[in-house]
């Protein structure tokens, strides 16, 4: 168990120490800037193409969007030398209308929109996101605000409405900004995010309200290394009564570009986890020869296999705590002092890493002393609670079969995901990218569910066993 600790912790500071995330800018290449914050501390993308007017009150504006394009960059070729930009939309490109507390990237928000295969939607402040109805181009939109309540409407054809949901931005100050936004997210491919852009056609525009001249911004826009040529911009275009509004980027969570995670500091857990797998099935098969030699002094032997139980599963907890304690605060510390951006993480988040990592400890440590008590084999055992815990996980982080993490006792390491995963954000589907497919206390659950079953079929077993 000390070993487990040893390697789980070695590895863990040796690839924190060792990691350097640099961020061309303006100013140049160099470390990468602090992760941007929404209202909640979640780090968050906030790059659109916005043309808007002041509003001051209450008041709402519609549109109708008539149509909506893109573009995006398809794989290199030739590393380096990108073939140019192909035709189409991205799934969660975004086009619509937006209410905001002001410019200023992450700041509270609201806006309802289409996109390009999720339908409508209504989200609010980067993480809360509400689905409408299909999209069927044409779509008329409408954004209303009464204080600090606002309500997003869709509808086919500008006559009969469907409310799509009402948020409330408290403290949203008298004047806000509202007018109409286009931006899109990257493609992702093999974990890379490369650039696409967005293209709506708004026509049809009513404001209440606000009845100044429009403004346009490039929220977000960064700078290319001369410090003076934006990279990737926006723009608008307006054509009599209609505005066409390109954007590329994204306003959501930040679950991938938002920094490290504070579950990379874990990663070698995995290879610690194969010695844990190895002591709990040695523990059994050292006492089973003892009990097999002196049965008769021994009638119970079920009762012992579930004392043995509660003393690995107690011993590997303690293993897994002094593991996790260690490597997660330290790890980030290492981090930090690296220039790494990092991934914000509360303290109730924090927590339930490194108690829950000591969590899955024990439950591998269980399992695998059951699997010992059913085979009767040692290294039949631990080979199978290596393929069963170990190797799903080792896939997974290749981005090989991440349906696995759904049913093997695998499962349980998503009690170490340190950033949730959202639904209205792709990722990668592979741990490297921050991806698992339970939330963390379910991942934990069907490993703890794996050991239990274990152990009663065991316990079951040998009840049987015991002489007349």
């Amino acid at each position: 168990m000390v070993a487990s600790v040893l390697v789980t912790v070695s590895l863990g500071l040796l690839i924190a120490g060792g990691a350097r995330s640099t961020c061309v800018t303006g100013k140049g290449e160099g470390p990468c800037p602090a992760p941007l914050l929404g209202p909640d501390g979640t780090a968050v993308n906030d790059k659109y193409y916005f043309v808007h007017q002041p509003l001051k009150g209450d008041g709402s504006i519609t549109a109708r969007v008539s149509d909506m394009t893109g573009q995006f960059r398809p794989p290199d070729a030739i590393p380096g030398v990108h073939p140019g930009y192909e035709e189409g939309v991205m799934p969660w490109a975004k086009a619509g209308l937006l209410v905001r507390q002001s410019l200023k990237q992450g700041t509270p928000y609201a806006a309802v929109m289409i996109t390009g295969s999720h339908g409508v939607r209504m989200q609010h402040n980067f993480i809360h996101d509400m689905a409408g109805g299909p999209v069927q181009t044409p779509r008329w939109l409408r954004l209303t605000r009464s204080g600090d309540t606002l309500t997003g409407y869709e509808s086919g054809d500008g006559k009969t409405w469907t409310e799509v949901g009402t948020v409330k931005l408290t403290g949203l100050p008298e004047t806000v900004q509202i007018g109409l936004f286009a931006t899109s997210p990257g493609a992702l491919r093999e974990m890379a995010s490369r650039f696409a852009q967005a293209t709506a056609t708004f026509d049809q525009i009513k404001l209440q309200g606000a009845n100044g001249s429009w403004r346009h911004d490039d929220v977000g826009v960064v700078m290319k290394p001369d410090g003076r040529t934006p990279h990737h911009p926006g723009r608008v275009v307006e054509s009599g009564d209609q505005i066409l509004v390109t954007g590329g980027g994204d306003i959501g969570p930040a679950t991938v570009t938002g920094g490290l995670r504070a579950d990379f500091t874990l990663i070698g857990g995995a290879v610690g986890l194969i010695l844990v797998l190895v002591v709990a099935v040695t523990f059994f098969t050292a006492e089973d020869r003892q009990i097999r030699t002196s049965l008769l002094a021994e009638p119970h032997p079920a009762p012992l296999l579930a004392a043995k139980a509660m003393v690995v599963g107690a011993v590997a907890f303690v293993a897994g705590l002094a593991t996790s304690g260690i490597v997660v605060p330290a790890g980030l510390a290492l981090l930090h002092a690296n220039q790494n951006p990092i991934q914000p993480i509360t303290l109730g988040t924090g927590l339930r890493v490194i108690v829950g990592y000591a969590a899955l400890t024990a439950a591998a440590a269980v399992l695998a002393l059951g699997l010992a008590a059913l085979v009767m084999r040692g290294v039949v055992a631990i080979g199978l609670a290596i393929a069963l815990v170990v190797v799903p996980y080792l896939l997974a982080t290749a981005g090989l079969v991440p349906w696995l993490l759904m049913i093997t006792p695998a499962a349980g390491f998503a009690i170490t995901q340190s950033v949730p995963t959202f639904a209205h954000v792709d990722v990668d589907h592979s741990l490297l990218g921050g991806y698992y497919p339970l939330p963390p206390w379910g991942g934990l659950a069907v490993t703890c569910g794996y050991a239990a079953l274990a152990l009663g079929v065991a316990i079951a077993v040998h009840r049987r066993k015991v002489p007349c």
